[in-house]
């Protein structure tokens, strides 16, 4: 068992920020003025330089409690309850909530009425700092965060920061919050980032396979009934000739049909530590009786949802380099500074995209509707198909029509895939269970460019283009030019 020292230390919500909904000295609920800091002595691995000291995982809990009203007693969308019981709200696990969809997520299931944790190494965090990346919105830490939610809702998310590849952190932080569920997005999730050189490619690998094997383990032992949402990527199909089903296929070969995992092609180190996550959930539904729902998700974008747009302290990041941003988010904030949209290679690679929106709206989906004790239940998370010449299109339009003058330029491919293929992949078990799509529209194009406008000024052109090549990485660790 890990060793817990316990402190307290005050918190202050700075005065300069200023709302983008309801302004924060209106709100009614107290504002939280401490909280308790727990921090375990094992270790937390880092991609750091040797001399580095490794940083401590520790557990933080909000201790104050609302003024006007005690929330837990209000009944909650996310309770599991009978009609003779009072309500009972689910308890929810985000790990890796201080992402960029896990964030949202968090939000979302508190406004909801669910209990909400995040668990988080903050890693994604030093990944900037690294590569000298930074978000194109500014983010403010996670403790502002939290506590601005705190102040303007009422309601806690309980914060346990640690690596959930050190398993008695995990162990400890189950045992502590018992989750009803857990949303998994807390792995390393850019394709690109795992190609940069060998010791990112073994990190990716490490942190996102252990990491989950850890939360199986962690479930077996401590949670049996717990359901795990993990956030997979419809990455792990590939682009192959044929349909592509939500994870299963049926196949008759030699006058014998079977009904077999959908065949998998990674295309990348992370992908493909993707595709062994979804391997070992599978052998733990069928071996353990394990219940999980192995959310595909394709290319996500957008910033707002409800609950990030309530003040500027909830905002939620935006990468637009060539590392963390993907495609859509990328081509705007290329066009608001008058830099032509990157299409890599021909520019007919088709992908599954959606909403952030839509994002967090399958995961309560996923969450209200179980998948049952021993299945392994694939959904493909995506709401329309996109090539990326088509997206450049559309972004050029929506710039015409506030006034910018976009182009597009090719560029050599850094990845290794193909440029021009079919894709018709399946989507709909997601709609069955009630998903009110936001799809892509002109106004939502207009939002996304207005924001990149907005904080042009926060943009360093040299992330925009390419960096990393799937042909050319090699064992030499990657650094960051001083200049």
């Amino acid at each position: 068992m890990a060793h817990l020292l316990s402190t307290s230390c005050s918190v202050k919500v700075s005065s300069s920020y200023k709302p983008c909904g309801q302004p924060l000295n209106q709100v009614r609920t107290a504002l939280p003025t401490s909280f308790t800091v727990q921090t375990s002595k094992s270790p937390f691995k880092r991609l750091v330089s040797k001399g580095d000291r490794a940083g401590r995982s520790c557990v933080v809990r909000a201790t104050a409690a609302p003024v006007n009203q005690d929330v837990s007693a209000l009944p909650r969308s996310g309770s599991n309850q009978s009609p003779n019981e009072p309500s009972k709200p689910q308890r929810v696990m985000v790990i890796g909530g201080d992402g960029y969809c896990g964030w949202a997520t968090a939000l979302h299931l508190s406004n909801k009425g669910y209990e909400v944790s995040i668990v988080d190494s903050l890693v994604r965090r030093l990944f900037d700092h690294q590569l000298g990346l930074d978000s194109l919105t500014p983010i403010a830490s996670i403790h502002n965060r939290l506590r601005c939610w705190k102040a303007i809702t009422g309601k806690t998310i309980e914060l346990y920061i640690g690596d959930i590849c050190d398993f008695e952190f995990l162990s400890e932080t189950f045992n502590t919050f018992e989750p009803d569920a857990v949303v998994h997005f807390g792995e390393q999730r850019s394709a690109p980032y795992s190609m940069i050189d060998r010791s990112r490619a073994v990190f990716t690998q490490k942190n996102n396979v252990i990491g989950t094997l850890n939360v199986l383990f962690a479930i077996k032992e401590f949670r049996e009934q717990c359901h795990l949402v993990k956030l997979g990527t419809m990455g792990e199909y590939g682009t192959p000739n044929i349909d592509i089903e939500e994870g299963y296929i049926t196949i008759t070969h030699n006058g014998r049909t079977d009904t077999l995992p959908y065949p998998k092609q990674a295309s990348s180190f992370y992908h493909l530590s993707k595709v062994h996550d979804s391997n070992n959930i599978a052998f733990t539904c069928k071996a353990w009786g394990i219940r999980a729902t192995d959310l595909n998700q394709g290319v996500v974008y957008g910033l707002r949802t409800d609950e990030t747009s309530m003040h500027e302290e909830l905002c939620n990041r935006f990468d637009y380099d060539g590392v963390f941003g993907t495609a859509l988010n990328r081509f705007c904030v290329q066009a608001a500074v008058d830099h032509p949209l990157t299409i890599y290679g021909k520019g007919g690679q088709t992908r599954g995209y959606l909403d952030i929106r839509d994002t967090v709206q399958c995961v309560e989906l996923a969450i209200a509707n179980p998948a049952q004790p021993g299945e392994f239940r694939v959904l493909n998370q995506f709401t329309e198909q996109f090539s990326v010449n088509e997206l450049a299109a559309l972004v050029t339009k929506a710039g015409e029509k506030l006034g910018l003058d976009v182009q597009t330029k090719t560029v050599p491919n850094p990845r290794v895939e193909a440029e021009e293929h079919y894709y018709n992949a399946k989507h709909t078990k997601l709609i069955e269970l009630g998903l009110k799509p936001h799809l892509l529209s002109h106004s939502l194009l207009d939002s996304l460019l207005n924001f990149a406008i907005k904080f042009k000024d926060r943009v360093d052109r040299k992330q925009i283009m390419p960096s990393v090549s799937w042909r050319k990485i090699g064992v030499k660790p990657h650094t960051v030019p001083a200049n």
